[in-house]
């Protein structure tokens, strides 16, 4: 045999894998052998890594769950734990537990906000951003928010106009179509346009101007590397103009999916399989998008002698941290794009969800538009202040329920247990430091324990009756415990506006009642299409 011979290097290499692999399993550093799980999940990370690229991880974690029971190996070292109390441990205040590995799948500028795993970089970054999110704050980005939706409205009202007139339109504007008084378009690039304008304003001065344009486009640095050339200068980067909504799905799947192997198999998958490739891409065009929209805004600001706006951008740069320093221009463009990420997919992705299911249950919506209606009255301003829905109960209450049912984000958030800990018991079991713990919130939100027989169904009066502390303690659209997603008060002001705004003003039907609702899964799980019947009503 000669050793030097490819084929005898790559059936060693392939022999030592397997050894080792199966050298873990029978070792069993963290204990987990005897926990249940699909047979190549205890052997190896591939198992959990294809699954996240089918895009449906979800919702195949919770068949396995059904199978084997609320305690599931689905990794050699990655034990996923469907129990509502596990919340309360795994991701509590005070427990030491760190982020996983996954998370550097994430990276890209630098760490930000969310993907840091240092405890004391994190403390620092929360500081800082925490403080921008606090509801005092967000109303004053509320101006913000109801000039897009207004803007939303004011084309739909454009297309509902021409709808009644059997007109319809090119793809540039959703392929939408007038038929039996109805206008008829898939709603979901709608719903994009406006979550990417109104978070591109928020956190870098100016909107992409998708809702004018009717189109998902949005300027992006033509390299990174270039680009960070430019900093400090007024003049000098270029740019190009991308699919930014396309980009931030690729990004998203593409991080989840290479998230969930090994370290050292990253780089040999990106250069090996081309659709991580096309991933690995789309990591640097959303990078070089924040660090274009960064750079035009600070250089237009020093340009102009400052700027008085109140937006995320502008709060991000008054903060400091313990010891009075700001935020360092590369390190403010990571966290501007950090909002980025997190304040046009959740927001878009709730409002179609939102609006599916009301077309779907027309007594809720039918619900929704009486209180709407008896709350806002005869006022002649087609966008919703927050000041006037911030209590309606049942507005709320649907809001949370689509949250339930189509979270924002399903998956189970990998945590270590820390060293120096001692371990950690979780659902009886005892897990020792090192172990990766996960809690699915996809399958803890269909736990008929808490929700009832009825977990499928979209009733939003679950969350008017019944025991609602325990309720309160397994409903996590936002997670939990210091890690806890900081913009939620955005989010919710956001939602809120949006919905009250849009079903005051319109009554929706599906296109094809009989199709479910398809999603795809990275991060998030977005829709993949709503097709929808909108008509005007009339108060």
């Amino acid at each position: 045999m000669v050793l030097s011979d490819p084929l005898t290097l790559a059936g060693l290499g392939l022999a030592a894998v397997v050894v080792a692999h199966i050298g873990a399993y029978l070792l069993d550093p963290h204990n987990i052998r005897d926990i249940p799980g699909p047979t190549l999940a205890k052997f190896s990370d591939a198992w959990l890594g294809w699954v996240a690229a089918k895009g449906h991880r979800s919702e195949v974690v919770h068949e396995m769950h059904a199978q084997y029971g609320p305690v599931v190996r689905i990794a050699p070292n990655h034990v996923s734990i469907a129990e509502p109390q596990a919340l309360q441990i795994v991701y509590a205040h005070g427990n030491g537990s760190l982020k996983s590995n996954f998370y550097d799948a994430f990276v890209s500028i630098q760490r930000g906000l969310f993907n840091t795993r240092n405890r004391a970089d994190h403390a620092r970054k929360r500081k800082i951003v925490s403080a921008i999110f606090s509801m005092k704050n967000v109303l004053e980005f509320e101006p913000h928010v109801r000039e897009y939706v207004g803007l939303l409205i004011k084309q739909w009202d454009r297309l509902c106009a021409e709808a009644v007139k059997g007109g319809s339109g090119d793809e540039g504007e959703g392929g939408w179509r007038g038929e039996s008084g109805r206008l008829w378009l898939d709603c979901l690039p709608w719903y994009n346009y406006l979550a990417f304008d109104i978070i591109g304003d928020l956190a870098f001065g100016q909107s992409f101007g998708m809702l004018h344009a009717c189109k998902d486009s949005a300027p992006v640095a033509l390299s990174q590397d270039e680009a960070m050339k430019a900093y400090g200068s007024a003049s000098g980067y270029k740019v190009v103009s991308i699919p930014a909504v396309q980009i931030l799905n690729d990004r998203g799947e593409f991080s989840a999916s290479i998230g969930v192997l090994p370290p050292a198999w990253r780089p040999f998958v990106k250069n090996l399989i081309p659709w991580y490739r096309n991933g690995s891409k789309a990591v640097k065009n959303l990078a070089g998008l924040a660090v274009a929209a960064v750079a035009k805004r600070l250089d237009r600001d020093t340009l102009n002698g400052g700027s008085d706006r109140v937006d995320l951008l502008a709060k991000l740069q008054q903060g400091k941290d313990d010891e009075g320093k700001p935020m360092g221009r590369e390190e403010l463009t990571a966290e501007a794009l950090t909002q980025l990420i997190a304040g046009s997919d959740t927001t878009s992705n709730s409002s179609c969800a939102i609006t599916y299911h009301l077309a779907a249950n027309p007594n809720v919506q039918a619900k929704l538009h009486a209180e709407l209606d008896e709350a806002l009255g005869t006022d002649d301003d087609p966008v919703a202040i927050f000041d006037q829905v911030k209590r309606l109960t049942y507005l709320q209450a649907v809001i949370d329920e689509t949250l339930r049912i189509h979270s924002t984000s399903g998956i189970g958030l990998p945590r270590i247990v820390p060293a120096g800990s001692g371990g950690m018991h979780v659902a009886g079991h005892f897990f020792p430091e090192g172990t990766v713990l996960s809690v699915p919130t996809y399958t803890i939100h269909r736990d008929k324990e808490v929700w009832g027989e009825d977990v499928e169904v979209f009733r939003p009066e679950r969350f008017l009756e019944g025991d609602q502390a325990v309720i309160q303690k397994t409903f996590n659209p936002f997670s939990f415990g210091p890690r806890a997603c900081v913009g939620r008060n955005l989010a919710n002001m956001e939602l809120l506006i949006i919905i009250a705004s849009i079903l005051r003003r319109y009554h929706f039907v599906l296109e094809h009642p009989e199709k479910p609702f398809d999603t795809r899964e990275g991060f998030l799980r977005k829709p993949v299409e709503c097709k929808v019947g909108i008509k005007r009503r009339s108060a």
